[in-house]
């Protein structure tokens, strides 16, 4: 069969039933999908449905409504090239739970104020970079050992570690491209296990942040490219990649992939995005791509910066 469904819960609570499965697919033949039983990648966690005679836009919006109300995302796609070569993600809020920016603005007592500002910035109401060039300018005088102490804060998203240790081991190249900054995306590289890393820089003279960011900035274009350049070095085609991001700088690479995943995105974001996924954790990438919990590869990631 040409195309796929998938079921995906949160690890953490499972709640994916045969029910389930046996209303989705009910709902896919219902609109005359020739649709398989159902295949189980990981007990009460993600479930695949492999249909033909239906385009997987009207899958997902026939099975939608079945799991409303339910902690399950719902991804439909084309069986081929369904297993991605390239992966290229986000940081802040997708691979590690944290705006470091916000987190740095708590050092100056103005992390609330940061904060609004971020959040605009992700939703897509303001332009990223002037957006980041306000927030830096805000932390102007903070020492740079702060940059050190706040980097303690950081947490792994659950699910990152498998993310990427799964997918290296199957021979993906995986890119972290941010735009939060380069002191902390090559701590997150190293922690998570990705071959490369792209941020922004902070100006420090002296010993202490001149707020102003290193130009030029990267931003949502620079992102896109980003997709663009690792694919073409890598010789991988764009079909075959993935990106996964939660807010409105990554929407151009989350369009341009072949698979795009909203992360626990701003609802702009999520309005676009060909998969998204609300409930789960970043496993869910895998089960998209069809991986079995069997194959997943054991990274258990820590709650500290390792």
């Amino acid at each position: 069969m040409n195309a796929v469904l998938t079921l995906i819960a949160n690890p953490a609570a499972p709640c994916l039933t045969d029910t389930m499965a046996e209303g989705a697919r009910a709902a896919l033949k219902a609109l005359g999908g020739d649709v398989a039983p159902p295949v189980w990648l990981a007990p009460g966690v993600a479930m695949d449905l492999a249909f033909d005679g239906l385009a997987p836009e009207q899958a997902e919006a026939a099975v939608r409504p079945i799991v409303a109300g339910q902690p399950v995302d719902v991804v439909a796609q084309t069986q081929a090239g369904r297993r991605k070569r390239l992966l290229v993600a986000d940081m802040e809020s997708t691979i590690i739970e944290q705006e470091m920016l916000d987190e740095l603005g708590d050092y100056v007592g103005k992390k609330e104020h940061i904060a609004a500002i971020t959040a605009r910035a992700m939703n897509g109401e303001i332009d990223f970079k002037g957006a980041l060039r306000e927030r830096v300018a805000l932390l102007k005088g903070l020492p740079a050992a702060t940059l050190d102490a706040v980097w303690g804060r950081a947490t792994l998203m659950p699910g990152a570690k498998a993310l990427v240790a799964t997918m290296r081991a199957h021979g993906a190249y995986c890119v972290l491209v941010s735009g939060g900054f380069t002191c902390f995306t090559g701590r997150v590289r190293e922690w998570v296990g990705f071959h490369e890393d792209r941020g922004n820089g902070l100006e420090i003279d002296g010993g202490v942040l001149t707020g102003r960011p290193t130009e030029p900035i990267l931003d949502r274009d620079s992102k896109l490219e980003s997709l663009l350049h690792y694919a073409g070095a890598r010789r991988v085609p764009v079909p075959e990649t993935m990106t996964v991001g939660d807010g409105a700088n990554d929407l151009p690479m989350l369009l341009a992939a072949g698979m795009g995943v909203a992360f626990h995105a701003k609802p702009s974001v999520a309005a676009q995005a060909r998969a998204r996924i609300g409930h789960g954790d970043l496993t869910a990438l895998l089960y998209i791509q069809g991986y079995r919990a069997a194959e997943i590869v054991d990274s258990v990631a820590e709650r500290t910066p390792g």
